[in-house]
Parts: structure tokens; C-alpha cells; sequence
């Protein structure tokens, strides 16, 4: 069952709006079951040449391989940066309990 969690990380900008609204859509439209949101941190990249700085947020978002392309798409419409960050990464273990619990919540 863990190998179908996915930890999918996404950086917003620190808007605590935009980290709402972008949690309550996917857990409504149940392509994840929880969403963390980090508190926001100086993010420091280098975007078409230029160094940047910003303040951005992190979301920890927990799902299920098989919503993941939905996800993505989902993050996509509602994300204000031309490419935003999305990253996920797959459960090599989880407590039994909580696989199980994400799996309900998702179904």
C-alpha cells in the first residue's frame, strides 16, 4: 500500500490565500488528503539568468500515484508562477494505519 502514496512538494508564493485555496480545491476534488502547509522561508534560484529572491511557502501534499496526473494539472491551473515547482516523491514505507486512512479519504 505504501508504494502508492505519493509526497508531492510544491512552493507557493506566501500568500496564506493562495495555500488555501489550492488545498481546499484538491481536497474537495479528492486528489489529496492532506495538505501541509510550511510556514513561508526565503527561497533564493536563478530564473531566466537573474538571481531571485523570495519569500515562498511549501506545500506537502499526500496522495496516491494514480491521481497524481490530475494533481499536476489541477496545480497547474491554479498556480501563478509560469513553472512552478512540483515535485513528487514515492512512499518507500508508511505506517499501516495512516496508508490506510489516506486510502479511505481518497475513496
Amino acid at each position: 500500500m505504501a508504494e502508492s502514496i505519493l509526497l508531492v512538494l510544491c512552493s507557493i508564493p506566501d500568500s496564506d490565500t493562495l495555500a488555501r485555496e489550492i488545498a481546499g480545491a484538491l481536497l474537495e476534488q479528492k486528489l489529496a488528503a492532506c495538505v501541509h502547509c510550511l510556514p513561508a522561508g526565503l527561497s533564493i534560484y536563478v530564473w531566466k539568468g537573474e538571481r531571485e529572491e523570495h519569500r515562498e511557502r511549501i506545500l506537502l501534499i499526500k496522495t496516491e500515484a494514480e491521481r497524481y496526473a490530475v494533481l499536476e494539472q489541477t496545480l497547474l491551473a491554479l498556480h501563478p508562477y509560469a513553472v512552478p515547482e512540483i515535485l513528487a516523491f514515492r512512499a518507500d514505507a508508511a505506517l499501516g494505519a495512516y496508508a490506510r486512512w489516506l486510502g479511505d479519504a481518497l475513496h
